[in-house]
């Protein structure tokens, strides 16, 4: 009996807490800011926040996820409230080709089966990002590692 219980009530409650989804918003807002502009704050707040380690779930300058760092810079940088995970991230604002790519889009990428990571396109193939071993830094998409395991990029706001 206890294993039907697990199986039957505890597991479905675990699924739908992992998988809680964040619609699209239904229009891309309008910061109002040159892809030059975006891209200087990005830099900026990559100063204030370089070399900050990578803690799993940290949301603070004692240790920060990506998706902690994404959804923070959102919010202090351009007044964007963007959801806290990768996978509700993943389905924020809309799709986009990595030809088209401006200051400010999410990229997103598959680093195992089951792990997610994303960061912050600046310029000139360069995007901003949690490390997990250097903390707060700045890497190349034409990496190998990055060009392997990337994923998708994504605009969030116009």
């Amino acid at each position: 009996m206890g294993w039907i219980f697990v199986v039957v009530v505890v597991i479905p409650f675990i699924q739908s807490c992992a998988k809680s989804s964040v619609p699209p918003p239904t229009s891309l807002p309008e910061i109002g800011l040159s892809s030059s502009e975006v891209k200087n704050r990005l830099v900026g707040q990559y100063h204030d926040w370089r070399g900050v380690p990578y803690r799993n779930g940290g949301q603070s300058k004692r240790g920060i996820d990506c998706s902690a760092f994404v959804q923070l810079t959102y919010h202090d940088e351009f007044r964007l409230n963007l959801p806290r995970t990768t996978e509700q991230l993943s389905r924020s604002g809309r799709q986009i080709s990595t030809s088209g790519l401006r200051a400010g889009d999410l990229v997103l990428f598959k680093t195992s089966w089951s792990n997610r990571h994303v960061g912050m396109y600046l310029e000139h193939n360069q995007f901003l990002h949690v490390s997990t071993i250097k903390g707060v830094m700045v890497s190349r998409l034409s990496d190998p590692y990055w060009q392997e395991h990337f994923w998708q990029a994504r605009r969030v706001f116009n």
